[in-house]
């Protein structure tokens, strides 16, 4: 398993560092449940996950790393990013499925102001992007 781990983290890197949206949906299972701290709802879809993955990674600027807890099939990688001028940070709680495919993903960020700054900067990427 540790070998499985090591290489799943390497692709999400490669996914968030290098933008790989290829790889992105290489990884989503296709029954993913995507808990948004920005949503009300989780996203159930495949596309849904993509579309706000994607996009999630194009808006952070200085997007780095601190700990990265991957014992098994369940992760808890730290984050902090900029998103303009409001600094964020957040944790991201990762399942894996049988077929190391990610099938359910939940973001947690603070403080507020860094994410109604989100937010607000998704809603506008996700609405040109005719996403909504």
């Amino acid at each position: 398993m540790e070998e499985m781990i090591k290489t799943q983290l390497e692709k999400w890197h490669d996914v968030v560092f290098n933008k790989n949206m290829a790889g992105l949906e290489e990884m989503l299972a296709d029954d993913i449940v995507f808990y948004s701290p920005a949503l009300w709802k989780p996203k159930t879809t495949k596309i849904e996950a993509v579309a706000i993955l994607s996009t999630v990674i194009e808006v952070f600027d200085n997007f780095t790393y601190h700990r990265e807890l991957t014992p098994d099939r369940r992760w808890a990688l730290e984050f902090s990013a900029n998103v303009g001028e409001k600094g964020i940070k957040g944790i991201d709680l990762i399942e894996f499925n049988e077929n190391w495919k990610i099938h359910k993903f939940e973001v947690f960020i603070r403080p507020l102001t860094g994410l109604m700054a989100l937010a607000e900067t998704m809603g506008q990427r996700l609405k040109e992007k005719g996403y909504i």
